[in-house]
């Protein structure tokens, strides 16, 4: 899987922060950056099983903070 090169035109009279602020926005958005963080150093295949506990902790661990955040009120 490669990575998409992600480019941006600039528009008549913009100023060159916008235009950077454009390109990060974009790239965020591809996920270009986090898969390139996440190859920067090779890990061994995990076994269906395992990606599937960790899935489910993942998931557990995101819904007792969601559950805090209500209880809190944000």
């Amino acid at each position: 899987m490669s990575l998409n090169l992600q480019s941006v035109v600039r528009k008549d009279n913009e100023p060159f922060e916008s235009l950077v602020r454009r390109f990060n926005r974009k790239v965020q958005q591809s996920g270009n950056l986090t898969i390139a963080r996440r190859r920067q150093y090779f890990e061994k295949d995990l076994s269906k099983r395992e990606e599937r506990e960790i899935a489910i902790r993942k998931k557990v661990r995101k819904e007792q903070k969601n559950r805090q955040q209500l209880i809190r009120g944000y």
